[in-house]
């Protein structure tokens, strides 16, 4: 099986220099892909790694010859053999020649490159994981993440596949970095017609061979790690969550926006929104076709009764375009055995008896959207960003997705006059439930009640709890 690993059109072009400049001399020479297999053999014996993975794209016959085992044992064998001080190589081919007669012949084409490259990122893994090491111990997510997105050269695309097979890989526009999440947006003047797409994959993209001495590159071979599939016949009115004069947004779970237009019914951008917690490791650890499996949790053994019921602590964001409507933390959350309810266990954060508990949102809620033309903001609708820890401190739900307000009539309760409006969220791990209302006075929301609701399912397999 050929390693996972998609090139970019410029990549290509890249490495067909070659075929090109052979075929423009055919009339006074011998064009490169006419020689003999030997000849090209010893030629690509002088690449590196990235150079020859870049030759193996030109065609079929450059695929295979690139393959060669002999090739990629002598660069294997530059890069890995262990260096001692007490004697001497006088070069790789000596290195690689005594590995050659064992290791060579009886393995199948491709095997040295898949070793070579699997040891290349286990070096990325390696880095990576240094980085992201140190631990926030207000939010319980990594210091550094940012750090980490930098020196890993991690970008995103979309692979939007049509219904035929054929597929558009779309690299990212803007990308912008928020407290706890990374909002990327993808927007451009050649979206292929919405009818004939079937599916949209969301992945990161990272070189290959990272050197942390140097400022990645994109022009070279990159590693796909798949981060979600997304199927784009769900564009109903049930996943509509609103929108102006000039499209409509729909949000996919998890996290991904996607605007169209009115007129024409046809893609105007896409966003998505991705938590900080294993960003960088969703991005980078899977592959093109098989997303990073997360390791499992081993539950702490406790000895109180309403284990995994207490001791939460919540971290809020809702924001949109760099502006942040709303920034809270609570700590000491609780709940109890009464609460748990059709397979959920309900965590009252703010009360809507307890005025002093009530925040208001800073600033006009909208969010923020530009395409290459137009650019706008949808009323109402915001990103919405959940950090809940449990009593250890380690991360036990997180997500980043698109949210709007959804109007609910005039408020009943005796401290406040004004419209009330809630803001509801679901996935297969709980619901948030936000209930706001509007002050006209001071032309303001304050959230007066915010609810959580924690499946048992969940608490149970994170607790080795049985409630």
């Amino acid at each position: 099986m050929p390693i996972p690993i998609r090139t970019t059109t410029s990549l290509r072009q890249c490495a067909g220099r070659g075929r090109l400049r052979a075929e423009s001399t055919a009339e006074r020479s011998v064009s490169l892909d006419s020689m003999p297999s030997e000849v090209l053999l010893k030629i690509f014996s002088n690449l590196d790694a990235v150079t020859l993975l870049c030759t193996g794209c030109v065609n079929r016959r450059f695929y295979h010859l690139a393959n060669d085992n002999f090739l990629w044992i002598r660069i294997y064998s530059a890069a890995f053999s262990p260096k001692r001080s007490n004697w001497k190589v006088n070069s790789v081919e000596k290195t690689a020649g005594s590995v050659n007669v064992l290791s060579v012949k009886d393995k199948e084409a491709g095997y040295w490159k898949k070793e070579y490259i699997a040891k290349q990122r286990a070096r990325v893994r390696a880095a990576l994981a240094q980085v992201l090491k140190p631990v926030n111990p207000y939010t319980g997510l990594p210091v550094k993440t940012k750090e980490a997105v930098r020196i890993s050269g991690l970008g995103w695309v979309i692979i939007l596949k049509e219904k035929n097979g054929k597929e558009y890989i779309m690299e990212h526009i803007d990308l912008s970095i928020n407290d706890s999440s990374v909002t990327i947006m993808w927007y451009g003047k050649t979206w292929p017609r919405l009818a004939t797409l079937s599916t949209l994959d969301l992945c990161g993209v990272t070189p290959v061979f990272m050197d942390q001495s140097k400022t990645p590159s994109k022009n070279g071979p990159r590693w796909h790690s798949l981060i979600a599939k997304y199927n784009l016949s769900n564009l109903t009115e049930s996943t509509m969550i609103g929108g102006d004069r000039l499209l409509r947004i729909f949000c996919l779970c998890p996290g991904l926006l996607v605007g169209l237009w009115k007129r024409e019914e046809e893609l105007a951008f896409v966003m998505a929104n991705l938590h900080f917690h294993q960003l960088v490791e969703k991005s980078t650890l899977g592959s093109a076709t098989v997303p990073y499996e997360l390791p499992p949790h081993t539950p702490l053994l406790d000895d109180n009764p309403e284990y995994g019921l207490h001791g939460y602590q919540l971290h809020i964001d809702m924001h949109s375009g760099g502006i942040f409507y709303l920034c809270g933390t609570f700590r000491n959350l609780f709940t109890k055995k009464g609460y748990i309810e059709d397979g959920y266990v309900k965590i009252v954060v703010i009360s809507f008896k307890n005025n002093t508990e009530h925040l208001p949102l800073i600033g006009k809620v909208g969010l923020s959207w530009r395409t290459d033309i137009f650019d706008g903001c949808i009323k109402s609708c915001s990103i919405m960003d959940i950090t809940l820890l449990d009593e250890y401190g380690k991360p036990f739900w997180c997500f980043s997705s698109p949210v709007c307000m959804r109007a609910l009539g005039p408020s009943d309760g005796p401290s406040f006059l004004g419209q009330t409006s809630c803001v509801d969220y679901v996935d297969s791990e709980g619901k948030v439930h936000v209930e706001l209302v509007w002050i006209k006075e001071t032309e303001e929301y304050f959230i007066v009640s915010l609810v959580l609701y924690l499946r048992i399912a969940k608490i149970n397999r994170w607790f080795g709890t049985a409630y």
